[in-house]
């Protein structure tokens, strides 16, 4: 097969799904040796994100597109200029295009969208105005265009066929996996290095990861951490790049006189993040809604206890029936608007080792369930049985 894929995003954008393209291209390329891949993008202006972030092979070409990211958009999508995605990438059996929205693609070729969450649509009031009315032409719009539309998970399939109409049988469920590289840091010097890299001292940490934006919910959990900095030394660190509408969450800090306990890391490299997960007491996950939560299984295979929002997706992630399985606590689930709730969990979490220590083993046990090789081959079958 000749296969079209736009990693775009996995040139632009550090984590979220420039990682997810990068790391599903990765594991598909690898594991298809038979098929040659034509990895589409928009003309780069910057570096990119992360230090190669695209595989190489005799089966892999790249084709860049004369335009940017920003022309393409205008072009395809306000403009909608019916001009194929062929000419750049040339003939094709198969086009897959992995961030929300589907450029034009001509000749009848079979196409897949993969769009990761409907977070927009349930909670606009966290994105820019502008964006909102974007996406909600946008997306829809590509969604019926697409032969086949791949969802992060089973809370996003239900919500485009609740929210779209979308048949569920036009939906596959693609789990992402975590890479190797996530497992737990003990060597000193690593730790060391990540620690001066941030500008961390020896103070005991609590950790969220994710970009810094309204859905992820950390003005609720710096409120919810203020009575556990007045009892316990640790400090919470949000490791994250700014996304929008973030001068709220920061000016919270002060808000809660928390100054110099809560720190914004800004965007970490994905070489640091294992260290950083390894350090940590606890790793938070507060977010109001999310199409998957790889930050969480990160976390696990990191051997960090997770305490985790109860919405969407994650308990999907983290296991929702592990419990009523006999696997035992893989995660504690709370609900996202519960303040208190997150304050009792946090302070009865840190006088708690041994229930702790229950956590990371069965949260690793349930990583384990999850790999970017097991996605991989899902989605060779979706391209075989489309093309």
């Amino acid at each position: 097969m000749r296969i079209g894929i736009d990693v775009t995003s996995a040139l632009t954008q550090g984590g979220g799904i420039g990682r997810y393209t990068r790391e599903l291209v990765r594991a598909v390329t690898a594991l298809d040796g038979r098929s040659t891949y034509h990895l589409f993008a928009a003309r780069q202006t910057a570096p990119p994100a992360v230090p190669d972030p695209l595989p190489s092979g005799k089966h892999i070409q790249l084709h860049t597109a004369p335009l940017d990211e920003r022309w393409l958009y205008r072009l395809w999508y306000r403009l909608r200029v019916p001009a194929p995605v062929q000419w750049a990438t040339g003939t094709l059996d198969l086009f897959h295009s992995p961030d929300f929205v589907l450029p034009p693609v001509g000749g009848g070729v079979p196409t897949l969208l993969t769009v990761h969450d409907l977070s927009f649509v349930h909670y606009p009031d966290v994105y820019p105005a502008v964006l909102v009315k974007y996406l909600n032409q946008v997306v829809p719009w590509s969604v019926r265009r697409a032969s086949h539309v791949l969802a992060d998970s089973a809370a996003t399939k239900a919500d485009l066929t609740a929210v779209w109409g979308i048949p569920a049988e036009k939906i596959t469920v693609l789990y992402s996996g975590v890479n190797e590289q996530f497992q737990p840091v003990t060597d000193v010097a690593a730790l060391t290095a990540v620690s001066r890299r941030y500008q961390l001292d020896d103070t005991p940490y609590l950790l969220t990861v994710g970009t810094v934006q309204p859905r992820k919910n950390y003005q609720m959990l710096i409120r919810a951490f203020a009575p556990v900095a007045a009892q316990w030394p640790h400090n919470l660190y949000i490791a994250g790049g700014k996304g929008w509408l973030y001068d709220d969450m920061m000016a919270e800090v002060a808000r809660q006189g928390l100054n110099g306990r809560v720190r914004f890391l800004g965007f970490v490299a994905d070489e640091d993040l294992p260290a950083l997960y390894s350090g940590a007491t606890l790793f938070l996950f507060p977010s109001l809604y999310e199409g998957f939560g790889l930050p969480l299984l990160e976390a696990m295979r990191c051997g960090v206890p997770v305490v985790t929002s109860n919405s969407s997706s994650l308990p999907e992630v983290v296991g929702k029936w592990a419990e009523s399985e006999g696997q035992g606590e893989t995660a504690v689930q709370l609900s996202p608007h519960d303040q208190l709730a997150w304050t009792e969990a946090l302070q009865d979490l840190l006088a708690d080792p041994a229930r702790r220590a229950n956590l990371v083993a069965n949260g690793f046990r349930q990583s384990r369930r999850f790999t970017w090789e097991m996605a991989a081959k899902n989605l060779l079958r979706l391209y075989q049985s489309l093309a």
